[in-house]
């Protein structure tokens, strides 16, 4: 099997590295420090532990076989012979920018390049490399290893191969695509993030707890998750920069940021990631 190349070691990093190990794929997952490649590996020893005991009748592996197939390192240039590289860094221009350009000098030149993005534009991410028809967003939904299905972004110059690359490759980790074009927040988040802003404002203005939000969701349409909870599993920094980037880039109001959001991550409750946002985790 190809050794698939994952940057980024956070939740989504995590969840996209843990699908393809348990799947028999060997992983190389980089992030810029050990501290956060150990608490890394914690996260997806206790990830494939849950899955395990939710889902008992699936012939799941051991975490610690799991773990064994994935390689942590620093080291970029263990990416050089890798097939697919996902990228999940922060979602922050200057960052990914520094990652694409160090990536597209390091990998061989038919290595594919998929954007794990909330909002970035994929023509704008591919215009910094040397093969832009081999680059493409790949919107992992979380948390990854119970997600069926990719939002697959084709950009200006993705080519069909690298389309059909993919979409074979995914298939192998049990999940399908569904190709979108490229507006930043494509599909998912363009339209979910509005969900997740309106229910901060609906809390902000009291008319209703963050709770009843949430249930008026799952109760009365039956989503799995309220936008509310959705948003504390994202991360409420992450929300609050990608609603900032679609305000930015389309220029309409309709994106502005809640308030209340904005000063909980300035107060540091972003959610699950640090044990508070609109509910507790400790």
């Amino acid at each position: 099997m190809d050794t698939i190349g994952v940057i980024g070691a956070g939740v989504m990093g995590c969840g996209v590295a843990q699908s393809f190990a348990q799947l028999g794929y060997s992983v190389i997952l980089i992030d810029i420090s050990e501290s956060i490649l150990d608490k890394a590996k914690e996260e997806i020893y206790k990830n494939v532990r849950l899955q395990g005991f939710f889902n008992k009748s699936e012939n799941l592996l051991d975490p610690e076989v799991v773990l064994s197939k994935i390689h942590f390192s620093t080291d970029y240039k263990l990416l050089e012979n890798v097939n697919f590289i996902i990228e999940n860094v922060t979602e922050k221009w200057e960052i990914k920018e520094e990652v694409y350009k160090k990536i597209d000098s390091i990998c061989k030149d038919n290595c594919i390049f998929l954007v794990n993005t909330s909002c970035i534009s994929i023509t704008k991410v591919a215009a910094l490399t040397k093969r832009p028809s081999q680059v493409l967003g790949a919107h992992f939904m979380n948390p990854v290893p119970i997600k069926s299905t990719v939002e697959v972004i084709r950009g200006y110059h993705t080519s069909n191969s690298t389309i059909d690359a993919i979409r074979d490759l995914l298939k192998t980790i049990g999940k399908e695509i569904i190709v979108v074009n490229d507006y930043p927040g494509f599909v998912s988040n363009r339209i979910s993030h509005l969900f997740m802003n309106e229910a901060a404002f609906v809390v902000q203005d009291q008319v209703s707890s963050a709770e009843e939000v949430d249930n008026i969701f799952k109760k009365c349409y039956s989503h799995k998750m309220g936008p509310l909870e959705t948003a504390d599993l994202i991360g409420l920094d992450t929300v609050v920069h990608s609603l900032d980037v679609l305000y930015q880039t389309y220029q309409d109001s309709k994106f502005r940021c809640c308030p209340l959001l904005r000063k909980m991550v300035e107060a540091g409750l972003l959610g699950r990631k640090s044990g508070k946002g609109f509910y507790s985790y400790q």
